[in-house]
């Protein structure tokens, strides 16, 4: 009587091995860690990630298919302030999960769009053709409990050293907000350049935080300096004027 207890067991632990080693597979690099690299064709022939970006911040989506409408308007509003970005030292790169003749096509439609009354744009970024599902899984891109074969909306944002600064994960249904992710991006080189700290719906050109004091004797320290670019709100609670 214990042989099919035994073989349930067995297969119990091996089910909740292959499953834990399934998961796996969609680990999300972190904040931190270097951006995983690849090689792949796109709209814009092949690219090598992130090496083909040098010394550039680097805005990685993702789509999980072509033609969908979400997405198009989002690729409609990215190519709309690709100056803009171009101006903030970033590139941006697009990955769908269809093949590569369906970004051709999908691209082609987008361009003929007047989107929100705007002049028609060129989309000269690259989709990159995931069809293997190799970049989604190694950017933790596809949620087993939302999809098994399309990757979910995620944004990665990453600097000139290659390493991930900021993460964002949407669902299919809600459209992402460019402004904020072009606003994240100006904190971050900001925060990085000054060494401050941007407060709660911080747009550019408000005032920001500074590192906080240690403790009162620290925060006396900063009072007594007489600067008329700093202000506190508490003794922990600094801000300066750019």
């Amino acid at each position: 009587m214990r042989t099919p207890l035994l073989v349930s067991a067995f297969l119990l632990l091996f089910s909740t091995i292959t499953i834990a080693q399934s998961e796996s597979e969609y680990r999300i690099p972190m904040i931190g860690e270097s951006a995983p690299t690849f090689v792949a064709e796109s709209t814009m022939d092949t690219i090598k990630f992130p090496g083909d970006y040098y010394n550039k911040w680097k805005i990685l989506f993702s789509h999980p298919a072509d033609f969908t409408p979400v997405c198009s308007t989002e690729i409609l509003e990215l190519a709309s302030k690709k100056e803009e970005f171009n101006k903030l030292n970033t590139k941006l790169v697009v990955i769908s999960t269809d093949g590569l003749n369906s970004h051709i096509e999908w691209v082609k439609s987008l361009e003929g769009i007047n989107y929100k009354g705007n002049e028609k744009v060129m989309i000269d970024f690259p989709i990159v053709s995931d069809h293997s599902l190799l970049i989604s899984k190694s950017y933790g891109m596809i949620h087993p409990k939302s999809s098994t074969t399309r990757n979910v909306r995620g944004v990665f944002i990453i600097d000139p050293d290659d390493k991930i600064r900021a993460i964002f994960f949407y669902p299919s249904t809600t459209g992402r907000n460019i402004e904020e992710i072009k606003r994240t991006l100006i904190a971050l080189q900001l925060t990085e350049k000054k060494n401050v700290l941007t407060p709660a719906d911080w747009t550019p050109g408000q005032d920001v935080l500074i590192p906080s004091p240690q403790n009162i004797k620290e925060a006396n320290k900063l009072e007594e300096k007489n600067d008329p670019k700093l202000y506190s709100l508490a003794w922990y609670l600094w801000f300066t004027k750019l």
